[in-house]
């Protein structure tokens, strides 16, 4: 079964500068997981529900233990303020951020003609949940994992209905 037979055609896509809180919402009405991102008719990126989570990730305090210098003592409280402010910063404009500053730029693709076996091999790989199709540089389609599974039940309930 070919990628083009299985794909979402016509995904829902944003352009670069879309203010993170319209791809959100997009994200939440189509009750999809990433978006391909288009500067014009060009791909130049995926946001996805990842990208946003990494946003609210915090640093993890380390286990080690060790014995501050005298300067250092004086530099963690103004380090701490600083990353606060920068903090506060952040989570106050993060819905006017442009999809741009957090999207994956490296794109894994497909083409229409590839097979649904080879798409998810390529997802295994990649360790990612949908790839855009591309004909050319335009996109044509996505493909998710559901997709290729429900390509999967469908190919095997034709089967068992031509027995």
């Amino acid at each position: 079964m070919l990628v083009a037979d299985a794909m979402t055609k016509d995904p829902v896509t944003c352009p670069a500068d879309t203010p993170l809180r319209d791809a959100v919402a997009l994200l939440r009405k189509h009750h999809i997981g990433g978006l391909p991102v288009m500067e014009g008719r060009e791909l130049v990126g995926m946001v996805t529900e990842s990208d946003i989570i990494a946003l609210l990730e915090s640093e993890r305090i380390s286990d080690d233990l060790w014995l501050p210098s005298p300067f250092e003592i004086i530099e963690i409280p103004i380090r701490e303020f600083i990353n606060w402010e920068k903090t506060k910063h952040a989570l106050t404009n993060i819905g006017d951020m442009p999809v741009k500053k957090i999207m994956t730029r490296r794109v894994v693709t497909v083409t229409g003609d590839s097979e649904v076996e080879a798409a998810a091999s390529l997802m295994l790989r990649e360790g990612i949940t949908r790839l855009p199709v591309l004909q050319g540089k335009m996109v044509i389609g996505i493909i998710t994992r559901a997709d290729i599974i429900n390509a999967i039940g469908a190919s095997y309930s034709g089967k068992a209905e031509a027995d």
